[in-house]
């Protein structure tokens, strides 16, 4: 999602083989993936101390566009602007009890230069902290569930092709999709879970060689399916 929103040629490269965390791994994290997965979470949900902190020097490198634009997010939540996901999901405004909080820079702008260690001046440090670090993730879980209600959509059309008795769309959550079906009708589903998620990336964003990946497990009980 976040290769797709920025429009970051590198990450889209690493994204290509099914595999963020290992392409971003032999990118520039030596083939290390646990230290790719590391930077990558750390960039989108505003990590800034110990490891994650110091990988996303790495990414930010490396993946400029992609790094810049949760920042920019991120900047603009702690100004107490609002973001949007991709189709223009809106994130929450601020409260006024943060606002008023948050006055608290305002009263002195220069204040972390000058050593302002006044309590009220560090709570709305942090509370802008924590608001850019929600605005930073916003962006992208938003757009992510943008894509996955259009991914729905196509892949509801397509069962419901099928004519009565065929496959049943029977739950989303977060990222899984359970289909109920005859197992002789397994392929078919496979493929139309594939071509929605196809479809939904061009319909969320575009011409983007970005591509969204999904893994099917074809059992006849949920609790197999890992």
């Amino acid at each position: 999602m976040l290769a797709a929103l920025s429009g970051d040629e590198g990450l889209a490269r690493a994204a290509r083989g099914g595999d963020l965390y290992g392409g971003l791994a032999a990118a520039a994290f030596q083939g290390d993936r646990p230290r790719a997965k590391v930077a990558l979470l750390a960039a989108m949900y505003g990590q800034t101390s110990g490891e994650g902190g110091q990988l996303i020097g790495v990414l930010r490198r490396r993946f400029p566009d992609a790094v810049g634009y949760v920042e920019a997010a991120a900047r603009a939540g702690e100004e107490g602007q609002l973001v949007r996901s991709r189709l223009g999901r809106t994130c929450p405004p601020p409260s006024t009890a943060w606002r008023e909080r948050t006055a608290a820079i305002g009263l002195s702008p220069d204040a972390e230069r000058e050593g302002d260690e006044r309590e009220e001046v560090r709570l709305a440090r942090r509370s802008a902290r924590d608001r850019g670090r929600f605005t930073r993730n916003f962006v992208v879980q938003a757009s992510a569930a943008d894509w996955a209600l259009a991914m729905l959509a196509a892949l509801r059309r397509r069962l419901d092709g099928a004519g009565r008795g065929g496959p049943e769309l029977v739950l989303f959550q977060h990222d899984e999709v359970v289909v109920d079906c005859r197992r002789a009708d397994a392929p078919a589903v496979v493929a139309a879970v594939d071509a929605a998620a196809d479809e939904a990336g061009r319909l969320v964003f575009g011409d983007t060689p970005v591509r969204f990946p999904l893994e099917s497990a074809v059992v006849s009980c949920y609790a197999d399916a890992k």
